[in-house]
């Protein structure tokens, strides 16, 4: 699946920041920056992975921001990153 760079969500409290981009080596390489990595890190890069694998897409760089956000929000983030980094309206289908 073909990617371009597409962004979603915000910097405020409680929500996170998704960038994805083309990656030239296999798999998904997750960069996470947040104050509750220590915490909830894995459960985050988790969350992120099968989101983006069950929307087909296994080859992506990721660079996430959290700044508190809750697994739904990191999922919705997250599909609407790679709907834009797709173009693939993934709603429609």
């Amino acid at each position: 699946m073909e990617l371009k760079q597409a962004t979603a969500g915000t910097m405020e409290s409680g929500d996170i920041m998704i960038q994805i981009a083309p990656c030239e080596k296999e798999g998904l390489n997750i960069d996470l920056q947040s104050s509750v990595a220590y915490q909830f890190g894995d459960q985050i890069r988790k969350v992120i992975v099968e989101t983006l694998e069950g929307l087909g897409i296994t080859r992506a760089e990721v660079h996430a921001t959290d700044k508190g956000a809750l697994d739904c929000t990191i999922r919705a983030r997250v599909t609407a990153a790679a709907v834009r980094a797709t173009g693939k309206d993934v709603w429609k289908d």
